[in-house]
């Protein structure tokens, strides 16, 4: 539960930094890479909100640039009523590293749901849909 509570104030800190002017919907992430560094994300938003990314995808970019690529956890906070899940994109980026991540989902007023990017994101499309199909029968 340790790991669980310092992951959730790891993405507290990072909402903090949140840019956030159109929808005032300020989210931080915390994603624990398998070497066990912390790295934090928050979401940025744009006027073309296209443009916009994540907090859990700012925190994937983060930890890719500096080499890490296998996880443990991550945790999401946002001011919510309930525990903010991953949006879809965010799934799909998530699983591409790592399905069986643990997702700690959180609010500003503690409440706390876990479960994993594979209950989160069954039937996720990942690198094996993409071997050629020679290589698929060969299995």
């Amino acid at each position: 539960m340790e790991q669980v509570e310092r992951l959730l104030a790891e993405a507290k800190r990072a909402r903090e930094n949140a840019y956030a002017p159109y929808s005032r919907f300020k989210v931080g992430a915390a994603l624990l890479g398998k070497s066990g560094r912390v790295y934090r994300g928050c979401n940025v938003e744009n006027a073309s909100y296209g443009a916009t990314i994540c907090a859990e995808r700012a925190a994937i970019v983060q930890a890719v640039s500096q080499g890490e690529r296998e996880f443990d956890a991550i945790a999401v906070v946002a001011d919510m009523p309930e525990p903010v899940p991953p949006c879809g994109l965010c799934r799909q980026v998530l699983a591409e590293f790592s399905p069986q991540m643990q997702v700690i989902m959180g609010n500003l007023a503690g409440q706390v749901r876990i479960t994993s990017v594979e209950q989160l994101y069954p039937g996720a499309f990942t690198q094996s849909a993409l071997l050629e199909p020679d290589a698929q029968q060969r299995g």
